[in-house]
């Protein structure tokens, strides 16, 4: 079940209904739109874990994650429906960094009961979100994972079919999900290069994983992470026989470094 692009509700109650632990299903405000997200946890002293998914996706993209023992004691795990997405005015794309990120934040500032630096982990589009986040708010986060991150301008991938996605004739036909990731696709590039000056103002101890054999980004944006993050703590893998979906292929890996000081 966890290797899945959409779930109903009633396939996510299934799958939660013999564990211990069930999700908790929140909303939160953010400039008149809807903020979905799922908490795991039976701690409010916990340190939070934020788990922001790329592009298509959702909460759910987490599970395995959500669903570790190990990082239910050790966190309070939350896991979110970027704008656009799963629950989170689902179709209505937003396109900005700067927006997704703060829409973020405010989760944060809800959630945070103790005050402690957060752990954000971002994947794919999902980790220049993050790492927005950590260079504008280092106050507010103690590490930063950008797993198989997209985060290089000048290396967005497309493929031939791409811009048939932004035919109104074929949008009309395609799942809204798809029509949101489309429109983050072609804006993407250009907030990358919003971006560039920023990399040399990340302080937060930083984490970059990717796939060396990752089909979806291209892993010219692990050397682009090499080149510009520099002014941190930081720890860069590259795994062999891994693909784009680090999270599910490698999980005790990277389970193991969430639960270890860097």
């Amino acid at each position: 079940m966890l290797n899945k692009y959409i779930y109903t509700d009633k396939e996510l109650e299934e799958h939660y209904a013999r564990k211990k632990m069930k999700p908790c299903y929140k909303d939160v405000s953010f400039l008149n739109k809807k903020m979905h997200y799922v908490v795991m946890c039976n701690n409010d002293s916990l340190p939070l874990l934020i788990l922001i998914h790329g592009a298509p996706g959702a909460w759910y993209g987490y599970m395995n994650l959500m669903d570790d023992t190990l990082l239910q004691q050790n966190y309070k795990i939350i896991a979110i429906d970027r704008l656009g997405y799963g629950k989170s005015n689902y179709g209505d794309a937003e396109t900005s960094t700067q927006i997704q990120a703060l829409a973020v934040k405010e989760i944060i500032e809800k959630e945070n009961h103790t005050g402690k630096k957060v752990v954000l982990l971002g994947r794919s589009y999902g980790a220049p979100v993050a790492a927005w986040l950590s260079i504008h708010y280092p106050q507010k986060v103690d590490k930063l994972f950008m797993i198989s991150p997209v985060i290089d301008p000048q290396k967005e991938k497309f493929y031939w079919f791409s811009s048939i996605g932004k035919w109104t004739p074929v949008q009309w036909m395609l799942p809204k999900m798809l029509n949101v990731a489309t429109k983050e696709k072609y804006s993407h590039q250009a907030e990358m290069k919003l971006m560039l000056p920023d990399w040399k103002k990340l302080y937060t101890p930083t984490y970059v994983i990717t796939g060396a054999n990752d089909q979806i980004a291209d892993t010219c944006n692990y050397s682009f992470a090499k080149e510009h993050i520099n002014n941190c703590q930081s720890v860069f893998l590259k795994l062999q026989n891994t693909g784009h979906l680090v999270t599910y292929e490698q999980p005790a890996l990277v389970r193991n470094l969430l639960l270890q000081k860097l």
